[in-house]
Formats: C-alpha cells, sequence, structure tokens
C-alpha cells in the first residue's frame, strides 16, 4: 500500500511538471529598448504607461497567434502597437537627426523560408515595420533605404503620412539638449559609453527601439525590430536594426532574435546572427549562445539588450545595461513584463 501511494504521488509530482512545463512555452516575446532605465527616475504614471503599452502589445499578437495567423502577422501587429506609441524611440516616438528630421529604420524575417525585409533612413511611412514586410513579400530586394523606400511603400499601399506626425516634444527638447551639449557629436541611447569619434557619443538621452518574435501555431518563428536611431545622428547613419544578422535574424531551426543597443557593436559582432550559428553548429542552448554574443558586445565595450525565441517556446531577455522595456506571454495567454534589472 505504501509503495503504491509512493508511486501516486510520483505520477502526480510528474503531471504538475509536466504541466509547468507547457504552461512556460513561450509564443511570443517583445523589448521596448535598453538603457539607463532606473525605477528611482521613473514616475508611477509613467511606469505604468509603460506597462500599459506593452501589455496591449503583447495582447495584441497574441489574439493573431489564437486566431491561427501567421507568425509574422503576430510580429506586425505587436510593432504597430508599439511604433503608434510615443513612449518608445520608433514610429512615433522616434528621435531626431541632427538636421532635425525623424529617419526611421525597421526589418522583418521570416523563419520558416529565410526571407527577410529592411527598410532604413524613410521619413513618411506611418508604421516602418509593415513597409520591411512589404520589401520581404512584394520586391525582389531585402534593404530599401531613404526616398526609394519611401516611395516603393506609397507604392505598395501602405499608410504614408506628413512627416510632422512623427514630433513629439519630448524628442524634440532631447535634440535641442543634445545640440547645446556638443554640436558635433551624435548621441547615441544605451547606457554611458563615450566616444572621441566623430558622430558617436552615448549620452543615453533616449532608449527604446522596439522588437519582437513570435511563434505560431504552424511552428514557424518570425522576428521584428524598428527604430528612430539616435539623438542627433549625422551623416545618414544607420544602426543594426534593419541590418539581416546584426539585429534582426530568424531560423526556424534555431531562433528568432531581436536586439537593442549601442548598434554599431551589434553590427560588428553580427549578434543575431552569431547566436543562430551558436544553435546550429555548436548545439547551444537559446539561452547560452545569447548570453555569448551578448558578453562579446559588452567586452568590446558596448550596451544593449536582446530577445530570443526558439522553436520549442524557450526565451532569453538578455541585456547588460541598467534595464530594459521587455515582455513575454505563454501559449496558453499568461503575460509577463518587466522594465528594471
Amino acid at each position: 500500500m505504501k509503495i503504491f501511494k509512493q508511486s501516486i504521488l510520483f505520477l502526480i509530482v510528474l503531471f504538475t511538471l509536466n504541466v509547468s512545463a507547457q504552461q512556460k512555452k513561450y509564443v511570443m516575446v517583445i523589448h521596448g529598448g535598453a538603457g539607463t532605465i532606473l525605477k528611482k527616475n521613473m514616475t508611477p504614471e509613467k511606469e505604468a504607461a509603460y506597462i500599459a503599452v506593452l501589455t496591449q502589445a503583447l495582447q495584441t499578437g497574441y489574439a493573431q497567434i489564437k486566431a491561427g495567423k501567421s507568425s509574422l502577422d503576430a510580429v506586425e501587429a505587436t510593432i504597430q502597437v508599439l511604433e503608434n506609441d510615443p513612449h518608445f524611440n520608433a514610429g512615433k516616438g522616434a528621435v531626431f537627426t541632427h538636421e532635425g528630421k525623424n529617419e526611421l529604420d525597421a526589418a522583418m524575417m521570416d523563419g520558416k523560408t529565410l526571407m527577410a525585409g529592411a527598410v532604413a533612413g524613410v521619413t513618411t511611412i506611418k508604421n516602418p515595420i509593415s513597409a520591411a514586410r512589404a520589401v520581404m513579400e512584394k520586391s525582389e530586394h531585402v534593404m530599401l533605404v531613404g526616398a526609394g523606400a519611401d516611395l516603393f511603400a506609397k507604392e505598395a499601399g501602405l499608410e504614408i503620412v506628413d512627416p510632422k506626425y512623427f514630433w513629439t516634444k519630448e524628442r524634440w527638447d532631447g535634440l535641442q539638449q543634445a545640440i547645446k551639449e556638443d554640436s558635433t557629436k551624435a548621441v547615441l541611447d544605451h547606457g554611458s559609453k563615450k566616444s572621441e569619434l566623430l558622430g558617436i557619443k552615448n549620452h543615453d538621452y533616449k532608449f527604446g527601439t522596439v522588437g519582437c518574435v513570435a511563434l505560431d501555431k504552424a511552428g514557424n518563428l518570425a522576428a521584428g525590430t524598428s527604430t528612430g536611431g539616435m539623438t542627433n545622428k549625422k551623416y545618414g547613419r544607420v544602426g543594426d536594426a534593419p541590418i539581416i544578422g546584426a539585429g534582426t535574424y530568424c531560423n526556424n531551426e534555431t531562433a528568432g532574435i531581436s536586439c537593442t543597443g549601442w548598434g554599431e557593436f551589434y553590427i560588428r559582432n553580427v549578434v543575431a546572427k552569431t547566436i543562430s550559428d551558436l544553435m546550429e553548429y555548436k548545439g547551444l542552448s537559446v539561452v547560452k549562445a545569447s548570453k555569448i554574443a551578448l558578453d562579446k558586445v559588452g567586452k568590446m565595450g558596448g550596451d544593449g539588450g536582446l530577445i530570443a525565441l526558439d522553436r520549442k517556446g524557450n526565451i532569453t531577455m538578455p541585456f547588460n545595461t541598467e534595464g530594459m522595456y521587455r515582455g513575454a506571454i505563454t501559449a496558453d495567454g499568461r503575460i509577463e513584463v518587466s522594465i528594471y534589472k
């Protein structure tokens, strides 16, 4: 009888562990940028606003997945929510260049086909993530830039807006402060690293690049990233977000990855593709591979974070800054949102 009871108890524990594991299968992970994000500098109202929009974004994407839509649909819908909210440095909340413009970048990749699309330096597309998807699905190319990308988006039927749409007082004030402090140095948004090189100086005036990775019911992954770049940037600078393999990458055989941070370091380390390669060729988990790739960024002097989701529903959200706006949702709809370290 005692052995029977022990066996029953063991089966109950095993069942509970299995249920727990199943509940922890994630179908979506998002980020809203990494940087010097400290609770002492955050008002309760602003913190609540960030949590609310991150939650809304997750709910929006999850609704697509639950309805049987593709991971591409989920990523696009999710990032649109973040692009339309001025709290993030993407779409409506994009930062200003030295010339007082908003130049937007975005990328999307399909883990099933390895098709990808990206736009950089666009100024009139309301939702750059949709333009990235259009490049992927409606053109023979991977990346379009500047006026040509704006024209393509218009011809593809996307929503075009007056550049004034992107203007927000907070971002404009950030530009004025950056110009006031040093009119010959650009300002990057992540951490407090500084450089004497022309065009790179990091005052952490903004943070908020957004990204999403989703896993649909068919087992397909998709990843996307959208950003306004860096405050006071010059010379047509483009960061890692729209560069496939650097800030964005996705492969069903490994994982979907979206990065946020000091773009130059992510480009040099080809961070997103490195994670996928470590998984594919060394058999590492998404957690270990992501840690190795981000550690390389840190050792070179860069900072930021990333999100990754593998085909089995495992996620990781590492960062080496004080905080990263981030969240995830499980297959059964449980939402997790975090801001600080």
